[in-house]
């Protein structure tokens, strides 16, 4: 039976915490008219945040231990909503200041939301219950995408932001009546910190958990290059208004959205995780081989369907990927799952700047995209040459 109330809250969380995320880019235009900068020094926001993700999730794991899976995700939101009210105060400063801030919880969302979904899920639907969660991810930006500027037109940036608290400390409030329930098993004496950072990496001694870690890498570093380059890249090559640029945007992040539970499905019945992840690298290796072709001359439906192929699989892998990540773990899954953030984290902040690199000195993307699709490719072969298994009964 699918753990309903436990994925709710989980799927909850990780939609409020998103959202906040993706508001300042999604407002970004008014937020720099404001200050007066530059709107790329706002988009900063973002970079900070999962830069300082990074560490949070490798530290996750202690607190998550320490004080309860339900409590880490009721701390995810305190961060949410502190994030909200920082940036509100309307200065570069304050900007910086909420990124960190929100950066502290929001690497753990992922290991808190697995620690407490785990307990709670039979293995024949373990993949696809992760996918489900991970829905909140394009949910989040959606929400955000749409809800935020036209509440900007009529209350100002400051209050739009300030309009997504009361949701988020009414989510904190809510979990407060099932935490003593499903908060049974924290360890008081678990140490927070000393090797705690690096704990983590000790389980890249195993080898499925270094490949899983490589492709991980690799493949979030892909998603964003889609993503953040999608609407200059069709309308510079693709003969794409800017208005049609963005639906084939939204068409990518829905794609995502909507394959991630039947992904999860396809790795709980028909492949194992981890081929089902090679599956995603050979799509992803073959929508950046041709969307680095992409010209005037390419017809707009077939540039859309490479769209789609692009969000189904770059936008997709994410939940079985973290399924996989628990699995591996075993009794150190939290501590797994912290060590797959903290990768797919890494990979969104390294390789797109690079993608954007040679996207400059070549000025093209072609090169751009084919290098990307052999780094993708390559993961995909690596995935295929291991050894894989189903999820075993929840421990």
């Amino acid at each position: 039976m699918m753990p309903l109330w436990p994925l709710i809250a989980s799927l909850a969380a990780q939609t409020l915490a998103t959202m906040a995320l993706f508001s300042l880019p999604a407002i970004a235009p008014a937020v720099a008219a404001a200050l007066g900068v530059r709107g790329e020094l706002v988009g900063m926001f973002v970079a900070l945040a999962y830069g300082v993700g990074i560490v949070s999730a490798l530290l996750s794991p202690g607190f998550i231990l320490r004080y309860g899976r339900v409590r880490a995700l009721q701390g995810v939101l305190a961060a949410t909503a502190a994030m909200l009210l920082l940036a509100a105060g309307g200065s570069i400063l304050w900007l910086a200041v909420a990124a960190v801030v929100l950066g502290l919880g929001y690497g753990a969302a992922a290991p808190a939301s697995t620690h407490l979904l785990v307990p709670h899920t039979p293995a024949r639907v373990f993949n696809m219950v992760m996918s489900l969660r991970q829905i909140g991810v394009p949910l989040g930006g959606v929400l955000g995408s749409l809800l935020l500027p036209p509440l900007v037109l009529h209350v100002g940036w400051r209050a739009a932001l300030l309009a997504e608290v009361p949701a988020v400390l009414l989510l904190m409030g809510l979990l407060e009546f099932p935490r003593r329930r499903w908060d049974t098993d924290t360890q008081p004496t678990r140490r927070l910190f000393g090797r705690a950072l690096a704990a983590p990496f000790a389980l890249l001694r195993q080898r499925r958990m270094l490949k899983l870690s490589v492709a991980s890498f690799i493949y979030s570093g892909t998603q964003l290059c889609f993503v953040a380059f999608m609407t200059t890249h069709l309308t510079r090559a693709a003969g794409f208004d800017l208005v049609g640029a963005g639906r084939a945007l939204a068409l990518y992040q829905i794609s995502g959205a909507v394959s991630r539970p039947i992904w999860g499905w396809v790795a709980d019945r028909w492949v194992t995780p981890g081929h089902t992840l090679a599956l995603h690298g050979f799509g992803m290796a073959a929508a950046a081989v041709a969307a680095g072709a992409f010209g005037m001359h390419w017809n707009r439906a077939l540039v859309l369907a490479v769209v789609g192929l692009a969000g189904c699989t770059a936008g997709g892998y994410t939940g079985v990927a973290y399924a996989e990540y628990a699995h591996l773990g075993g009794a150190r899954r939290t501590e797994a799952t912290g060590l797959g953030t903290a990768v797919m984290f890494a990979g969104v902040l390294l390789i797109p700047p690079g993608f954007g690199l040679a996207v400059a000195a070549s000025g093209s993307y072609a090169p751009a995209y084919w290098a990307l699709a052999t780094l993708v490719l390559a993961s995909a072969v690596l995935l295929c040459l291991g050894q894989w298994t189903r999820p075993a009964a929840p421990a």
